[in-house]
């Protein structure tokens, strides 16, 4: 109607006059039932309704950043995170919103601090749940676990609502899994569905997994599906749970949903070289590569290539793997291995 000649901000206003604007209460349910549903996209507008009723709060600027960040648009988190900080009315806010951006950006000492300090002036959820997850980020050695169990357990005691503490809730299970406490893990994932963390299914789905009950897992990650908006991830996930024909099932089902996830075309490529496909299974690779050369998938290349005899290709593989990680030691026995059998192709 417009020829895309209109501002974002003008046609989201126009648009508003079309449908009928909820309180802020009322939007607040709206945010719960999407986030909930896993639906990243509505839960980004119900957000937006709530910042051009009430634009002056910092807590709304912060969960956009997380659906942003959700969504892999860290410059646009870290863009909402600072208009979090800026609009913050207390300093031990401020301290958890400053936290995050230096998480973010990948200064996790300077967080840590950020969120001591903002504990010494208020015991705050977010405080806690800000310091646990940056010491869970680093190494998880077993005296590091318990501490960042505690710092979990003690968020969960403060007030907040039940979306971050559904999150909490699931990231206390999935540290408890890697500990080995798979029945405090599950009761942590259960309590998490009980206030509507669907997410909780997957981590649950990984105790049943754990606990040698595969089919268990497949109709927990069955129910994440049947639940989720936006559901590609859990076909992905639910494909480790499954025999060999349902795993090409749903993995096809994840490219179809989200041709952007790479796993599934490893996967595919794996399974084609298995059955001596060799020429597919590099092609299914390539499709992966033309929209996200990442190390994995180009090592992978790499390795078919040798193992075809195409040293050449190889070789350019290996060399681009290594522009976006030098130090990767599987590749540069790859990229050494290829450059000896390029020089003496009689020794192959």
């Amino acid at each position: 109607m417009f020829h895309g000649q209109v501002r974002g901000d003008a046609l989201i206003e126009l648009l508003n006059h079309k449908f009928q604007q909820g309180s802020q209460a009322d939007c607040w349910m709206q945010l719960y039932n999407r986030w909930s549903s896993v639906d990243d996209i509505g839960s980004l507008a119900v957000i937006h309704q709530m910042l051009v009723n009430d634009p002056g709060k910092s807590v709304l600027r912060f969960r956009q950043s997380l659906l942003l960040l959700r969504l892999n648009c860290q410059k646009a988190a870290l863009r909402c995170l600072r208009l979090a900080r800026n609009l913050s009315v207390s300093d031990d806010e401020k301290l958890v919103y400053e936290g995050w951006i230096l998480y973010d950006t990948g200064h996790h000492e300077e967080a840590l601090a950020r969120a001591e300090k903002s504990i010494l002036i208020q015991r705050s959820f977010e405080a806690f749940f800000l310091k646990a997850y940056t010491l869970a980020d680093s190494s998880l050695d077993p005296e590091t676990s318990s501490y960042v169990i505690q710092l979990l357990e003690e968020a969960l005691r403060c007030p907040s609502d039940g979306l971050r503490k559904g999150q909490a809730l699931n990231n206390l299970g999935t540290i408890l899994v890697d500990c080995g406490k798979l029945d405090q893990a599950a009761t942590c994932y259960m309590n998490a569905l009980e206030i509507k963390h669907t997410r909780a299914h997957q981590g649950l789905a990984r105790v049943y997994f754990l606990r040698n009950q595969r089919k268990a897992a497949y109709d927990e990650m069955s129910k994440l599906i049947k639940k989720a908006h936006d559901n590609a991830s859990a076909y992905e996930k639910r494909s480790e749970y499954s025999d060999r024909e349902m795993t090409k099932d749903d993995l096809n089902m994840a490219t179809k949903l989200d041709p952007r996830r790479t796993y599934p075309y490893r996967y595919r490529a794996a399974v084609l070289m298995d059955d001596q496909k060799e020429t597919e299974a590099v092609e299914e690779l390539t499709k992966a590569i033309a929209f996200k050369p990442d190390l994995q998938i180009l090592h992978l290349r790499a390795a078919f290539y040798e193992s075809m005899g195409d040293m050449k290709s190889a070789l350019c593989d290996c060399e681009a793997a290594l522009c976006l990680e030098p130090n990767h030691m599987d590749t540069l026995d790859l990229y050494n291995r290829a450059q000896d059998q390029a020089i003496n192709p009689q020794e192959m």
